[in-house]
């Protein structure tokens, strides 16, 4: 074969490898997002605690999220220190409404709620619509040990809540075992250990345990109490209806 002949054949080769890559890793995505997702338009309960090193209990908030398609998701705050305050994520832009306001308040998804836990830790469950990236090998990983296979990730939006993540993946079944999260200056910002309702037999994430390795003296759990499909009324997507209408009534 040819020199010329030769390199364009090890170009097209190279290309349709690195395609198949992509598709596959979009897939594993897929697979891994449904331990966290029931269905396009959700409900999820959620409690998020905060424990001290020494395994004692903090603080700790109840949430209602409303997970809805096309990158909206709506968080409706419970517990008493909270109550009627609001979070609205429509794609890249995130809005905080407090009661008594007119004005919803433009905040990012990094914006804290409580403790390691960030409005966009608990507004968004879909790594497969935000993110692509390869597979970089199989390793061992999770407690107990097991095979997993480790996904490089990036962005494909800026206005999501990481820019980067490493996240590892049960290598039988797909499911969310642990993930680095860096933010924008690539800055490791947390670590994510995912906990499973069954593990022998997995069928959702039932927590996930968050560390800042700034001060990693606490951990902030992330507690799913139950899911279920939910679909809300369009005007609940809109920040100035939400900003008119405190009780959703």
């Amino acid at each position: 074969m040819k020199p010329l002949l030769r390199l364009l054949a090890v170009a097209v080769v190279a290309g349709a490898a690195g395609h198949a890559g992509a598709q596959d890793v979009a897939a594993l995505l897929k697979a891994a997002d449904k331990y966290r997702m029931g269905s396009e338009n959700m409900q999820v309960e959620t409690l998020v605690s905060v424990v001290n090193a020494d395994g004692s209990p903090d603080k700790e908030r109840r949430y209602t999220v409303f997970v809805q398609a096309a990158h909206q998701s709506l968080v409706l705050m419970q517990s008493p220190a909270e109550k009627g305050q609001k979070v609205l994520m429509l794609g890249d832009d995130f809005w905080l409404l407090m009661p008594g306001s007119q004005r919803p308040l433009r905040i990012t998804p990094m914006q804290k709620l409580l403790g390691d836990a960030s409005t966009g830790d608990i507004a968004t469950l879909s790594w497969a619509e935000d993110y692509g990236g390869s597979v970089a090998g199989e390793e061992t990983c999770g407690e107990p040990a097991q095979a997993c296979l480790h996904l490089s990730l990036k962005a494909a939006r800026k206005g999501v809540t990481y820019q980067r993540i490493e996240l590892w993946i049960g290598k039988a079944r797909f499911e969310p075992v642990q993930a680095d999260l860096y933010v924008q200056s690539d800055k490791l910002a947390k670590q994510a250990r995912f906990v499973m309702d069954k593990p022998g037999a997995p069928a959702a994430v039932s927590e996930m345990r968050l560390r800042d390795q700034l001060t990693s003296k606490k951990e902030t759990q992330v507690r799913y109490l139950s899911r279920k499909a939910h679909t809300v009324p369009p005007a609940w997507l809109n920040p100035m209806f939400l900003a008119r209408n405190p009780a959703l009534e």
